[in-house]
């Protein structure tokens, strides 16, 4: 098995910044993609972004483009989520995802870690 730890939530204000972590262990992780998905109360988990084994390519939700940056660090089999210019809307759980057989659909699930931009 695989498992998956965030950590780096909190309160912030709106137009802050905050750095999410997400620490794998169990498994192999190098040639994982990785991903981070978010669930606001009441609604369905939505994905934010993803970053294939290398980093040479990443994906954003058009919501969080140009504010976002997904990151990993394979030899701390680490993957960060930088959060910049954070709404009132990004509140939410942030959950990090693995998908370690390639199928893009995500096998493992950290327990996620709360997120809360005031206005």
């Amino acid at each position: 098995q695989v498992q998956l730890v965030e950590s780096g939530g909190g309160l912030v204000q709106a137009g802050g910044s905050l750095r999410l972590s997400c620490a794998a262990s169990g498994r192999t992780f190098s040639t994982y993609t990785m991903a981070w998905f978010r669930q606001a109360p009441g609604k369905e988990r939505a994905f934010v972004t993803a970053i294939n084994w290398s980093g040479s390519n990443t994906y954003y939700a058009n919501s969080v483009k140009g504010r976002f940056t997904i990151s990993r660090d394979n030899a701390k089999n680490t993957v960060y989520l930088q959060m910049n210019s954070l709404k009132p809307e990004d509140t939410a759980v942030y959950y990090c995802a693995a998908d370690a057989d390639g199928n893009y659909q995500y096998d493992y699930w950290g327990q996620g870690t709360q997120v809360t931009v005031s206005s």
